[in-house]
């Protein structure tokens, strides 16, 4: 039985009797018998959209003093998660921000929180996908491309993520915006994003897809952040 989400028109025979699918989805292996021989389902197409900015909106996870005191590298996480969300005002991309368990682990970085325009939602759930708050402001904004920053990379971001993904969104991660307690946690999260096909970039380079020339109308002022946060 072939999964709903798989295209049959784009099914095409090679020599090894293998059937190669060129599908949304890439990284997937999946496999069926028909007539007693196992055929591998090989996912070929990579998510290569560009950012743009009319169809963006920021998703800040859980950025807040109580875990960044243990984060590797917790410094260059919040310095690039800050001119990310600084970029996104300036530019009128949407921001969500989310904290985990405010009432024990307190509030979002208050070096952050000025770049907010909305309070962040407290959650429980270590995904923000699946958070009603979170659902609905998703919803109500309307857009289809989620940028990630925040902590930690293995666990909420990877979570979120997937959720997203699952959920038809395209998802880009920041990898030098996001964190984990040390760097082999931090790399096997990115690793498995790539893998599940969330787009992986340089928060610079959000920056930039997001203005797309140096004749945007925001281009000098948004320029102080990009250096300021090398």
């Amino acid at each position: 039985m072939t999964p709903p989400y798989l295209e049959p028109n784009s099914i095409r025979s090679n020599p090894l009797s293998e059937s190669i699918l060129l599908i949304r989805r890439p990284f997937v292996n999946w496999t069926l018998e028909e007539g007693g021989n196992v055929r591998t389902i090989i996912m070929l197409v990579m998510n290569a959209s560009v950012l743009d900015l009319n169809k963006s909106v920021v998703l800040a996870v859980d950025l807040q003093p109580r875990f960044l005191s243990a984060i590797h590298q917790a410094e260059r996480v919040v310095r690039r998660s800050g001119a990310l969300l600084g970029i996104a005002r300036i530019l009128g991309a949407p921001v969500i921000a989310t904290v985990q368990y405010s009432e024990k682990m307190g509030g979002f970085a208050p070096e952050l929180a000025d770049l907010l325009e909305t309070e962040p939602i407290d959650k429980l759930r270590f995904s923000c996908s699946g958070c009603a708050q979170v659902d609905a402001g998703l919803a109500h904004i309307g857009r289809r491309q989620v940028v990630l920053v925040g902590i930690e990379t293995h666990i909420c971001v990877t979570q979120t993520a997937l959720d997203l993904l699952g959920k038809g969104f395209e998802v880009f991660v920041c990898a030098d915006a996001v964190g984990a307690r040390t760097e082999d946690r931090h790399q096997i999260g990115i690793g498995r994003l790539r893998d599940a096909g969330v787009a992986i970039l340089h928060s610079e380079s959000a920056a930039y897809e997001w203005m797309r020339s140096a004749d945007h109308p925001e281009f000098r002022n948004v320029l102080p952040l990009i250096k300021s946060s090398a």
